[in-house]
């Protein structure tokens, strides 16, 4: 997949006002923490993750989209009547029907002629989104579009706290698959994607690579289950091990190109779990993991948001410019890969 036309003119985003640190969380859990003999900052140890950051109560993940989606338009001074795509690419959604993008529509105050959906892959919905939009745009369907995410961790973070616990027949071994649920975090992104125009210096969608790996769709598994409860099933080592065998499959046809092996790369932006999965993943892949730029530690993992936001707070902070390479690594539920090249 390659691409000739397509621009990433604008990034923009919402970070939520509350933070809630990893040490708050096992605060909370301390009689767990007590009847299990676990020590205490085992939470942010484990994972990496100091703080993540929650909406207030009540915020639909529509809500949080729009606030990025206005962000982009804002800083991109764009004209939201001439947008002509927009694609809502959460794992949260408001409802399951309308399309949650239907809501961000509205409060954008976008054109009656704009094309609109949801599109749902997990932790890879935003960078999906983006191979959507260019396709459209370097076949020459649209002009322009928005690719948005809005991401709601509190429900899933609340009803895990409060379900670890109620079990009072809960072993160390038993509380493993509810912790990755405790790394979630809420966050929202949007991009603005354009057909590329002669005096633009921005970054540009080159090409991408995918894999798919469903014999392990079983591994990372959510759920209503009953009311207003969401939880989570995650078995962690073997998600790990099993995302990191299908990153090294997608990274060896993603490098075969020629310019694009990890010596050409200047930056990557990885869909962020913990610590020790950025270490195992750019180990097995052979890159230099201080070319990676992480937000990790204070936003927690962010779902389809993680990857995208990384991008847009490192072109913030002059940490990726022009004249670089760029690779963001995708990697969600499914087990499904995406990576795409970026070039400035």
């Amino acid at each position: 997949m390659h691409y000739s036309k397509v621009c990433l003119h604008t990034f923009g985003y919402a970070l939520p006002p509350l933070v809630l640190t990893s040490d708050a969380i096992e605060e909370r859990l301390a009689p767990l923490y007590e009847r299990l003999k676990l020590p205490a900052g085992r939470l942010e140890l484990m994972s990496g993750i100091r703080e993540r950051r929650l909406w207030k109560p009540g915020t639909r993940p529509s809500q949080a989209a729009a606030l990025a989606g206005q962000a982009v338009l804002d800083k991109g001074e764009l004209d939201p009547k001439a947008i002509e795509c927009l694609i809502f690419t959460s794992v949260s959604r408001d409802m399951l029907e309308p399309a949650t993008a239907s809501f961000v529509h509205n409060q954008l105050g976008l054109p009656e002629d704009c094309l609109l959906f949801d599109l749902s892959n997990a932790c890879l919905g935003f960078l999906d989104g983006m191979v959507m939009l260019a396709n459209m745009i370097e076949l020459g369907h649209v002009r322009n579009g928005l690719v948005v995410a809005g991401e709601t961790a509190e429900e899933l973070v609340e009803s895990t706290i409060q379900a670890l616990l109620a079990d009072e027949s809960l072993t160390r071994k038993r509380i493993k698959p509810a912790f990755a649920s405790l790394t979630i975090g809420s966050g929202s992104v949007a991009l603005y994607m354009c057909c590329l125009q002669p005096a633009m210096d921005k970054p540009r969608l080159i090409r991408g690579t995918w894999k798919a790996n469903t014999r392990h769709s079983d591994l990372c598994q959510g759920a209503q289950s009953g009311g207003d409860t969401t939880l989570m099933n995650t078995n962690s080592e073997e998600l790990l091990v099993r995302g990191v065998e299908t990153a090294h499959q997608t990274w060896r046809a993603f490098a075969s190109a020629p310019g694009w092996n990890g010596d050409d790369i200047g930056r990557f932006f990885c869909h962020q779990v913990g610590t020790a999965h950025a270490r195992l993943l750019f180990d097995t892949l052979g890159l230099d993991l201080e070319k990676n730029f992480e937000t990790l530690a204070a936003l927690g993992n962010v779902g389809s948001v993680s990857a995208p936001i990384t991008m847009a707070m490192a072109i913030e902070q002059d940490c990726f410019h022009p004249g670089e390479k760029a690779a963001m690594l995708g990697i969600g539920s499914g087990i499904n890969c995406l990576m795409l090249g970026v070039e400035w």
